[in-house]
């Protein structure tokens, strides 16, 4: 009997243990070891913090689901990781030993890399849903006595969308309070264009994203670097082409939510090998490290590099269908290589986002997400609000099941020719 340790269980780490289970069968033991008991729904932060959700919406306990699957349950941090002893120091002082790790634990928040950024300084944050419940009380203060918006991400910053989202759900909201006139709302971003995303576009998202903000009055900084932040105050500067400092500006705003940047989390830092200097997770195109061959990543910590360089640093973010190609593709591997034989399976990596402005929305398809492309697509209107809202019903559903993928998706995505695993010749 192999032991098989899930470090994490958000979007990635839920979902690859379930698909474990479905793949080794009952005889090998596996193990999920998170800092949060519960499982919450982070696409949906930006309507928390709009007050559009509760916290309870979007939680799940995943102790009876994780117990009904034979998957035991330690709702404990880690505080180190011993690669070469193949085990992992728990804050409670317990080690956990393993035959096989996949690290799927999402990225530490890197606020304090720019002064005053983050919700200990003077700006919100939606990654996480105790942020987003925060800024929920901010933004009800801001109502009250409305002034300037600043929205986005900073340098470094790698996930794009949920900025551009809390963008336009906060400007839907201040339009159905009445206090729209009222707000001058500024987008301030890294990327070198409007819609970048950090993909160097998908299809026309350029243009459908520029078509939006200038429609909603919205004004936008592209290839900015934030300086620093003070109360009601964002010092950001613009840069050129060659790296050079365009111009400087100072930002006044009564309320302001700014992506930071993202690195890996503590207790991986700096094992040789097995991280990059930022902290992620490197591995090949089987999702396994290559000094340490038992362990894999999934998710938002492993290492990708950028797209291509840009005057301002902008990260590739790691969209949900992405990670669950990397989920199917280690599940499959890790089984294979307890049946004595080489992993064989690639993940997609395509893409497929719904980014809900409040009553419309962009939807992009990316196959696979790092240009060149075999598909390329972007669209726009309401259906995409709706879908995202079905999207977000039917995930949690499908966690609170237990199930990675129940039939139904699988033959949609099949009908949409979409994948999560590439055709790959098999020895």
């Amino acid at each position: 009997m192999a032991h098989i340790v899930v470090l994490g269980a958000g979007l990635g780490g839920s979902i690859m243990a379930y698909e474990l289970r479905d793949q080794v069968g009952k005889d090998h033991k596996i193990t999920v070891v998170t800092k949060d008991p519960t499982y919450h729904f982070v696409p949906s932060n930006p309507w928390i913090a709009v007050g559009w959700r509760q916290k309870e919406d979007i939680s799940v306990d995943l102790n009876p689901i994780l117990k009904k699957k034979n998957i035991d349950f330690i709702p404990v941090a880690a505080e180190k990781l011993h690669a070469d002893e193949n085990r992992i120091a728990l804050v409670d002082g317990r080690s956990i030993d393993y035959d096989y790790l996949v690290i799927a634990t999402g990225p530490e928040l890197a606020f304090d890399e720019i002064e005053g950024l983050g919700p200990e300084g003077h700006t919100q944050s939606v990654c996480h849903v105790d942020h987003a419940t925060a800024a929920r009380e901010k933004f009800e203060a801001f109502c009250r006595n409305p002034g300037p918006v600043i929205i986005g991400a900073v340098q470094g910053a790698s996930c794009f969308g949920p900025a551009y989202e809390f963008l336009f759900i906060v400007e839907t909201e201040l339009r159905r309070r009445k206090i729209r006139d009222k707000v001058p709302m500024t987008f301030v971003t890294a990327e070198p264009y409007v819609g970048h995303l950090g993909l160097d576009g998908v299809g026309d998202t350029k243009g459908l994203l520029e078509s939006e903000m200038r429609e909603k009055h919205v004004k936008f900084m592209t290839s900015s670097r934030v300086k620093r932040v003070e109360d009601g105050k964002m010092v950001v500067e613009e840069i050129a082409e060659d790296g050079s400092v365009k111009a400087e500006k100072e930002l006044p705003f009564g309320f302001a939510m700014m992506l930071p940047a993202f690195r890996g989390i503590k207790p991986l830092m700096g094992i040789e090998g097995l991280v990059n200097p930022r902290g992620f997770v490197i591995v090949d195109k089987h999702q396994r490290n290559p000094k340490f061959p038992n362990i894999f990543s999934v998710g938002v910590c492993v290492a990708i590099p950028p797209t291509g360089p840009t005057p301002v640093p902008c990260g590739v973010p790691k969209t949900g269908f992405m990670i669950e190609s990397m989920v199917t593709a280690t599940a499959h591997n890790i089984a294979a290589l307890l049946k004595g034989q080489d992993p064989d399976e690639v993940g997609s990596w395509n893409a497929v986002c719904l980014a809900d402005f409040g009553d419309s929305g962009v939807a992009f398809v990316a196959q696979p997400q790092i240009p060149p492309r075999n598909v390329n697509w972007s669209s726009s209107g309401k259906w995409v609000h709706l879908a995202k809202v079905g999207f977000e019903k039917y995930f949690l559903r499908k966690i609170k099941k237990g199930t990675s993928e129940p039939f139904y998706e699988s033959l949609a995505l099949k009908t949409l020719g979409i994948d999560k695993l590439k055709e790959t010749t098999k020895g």
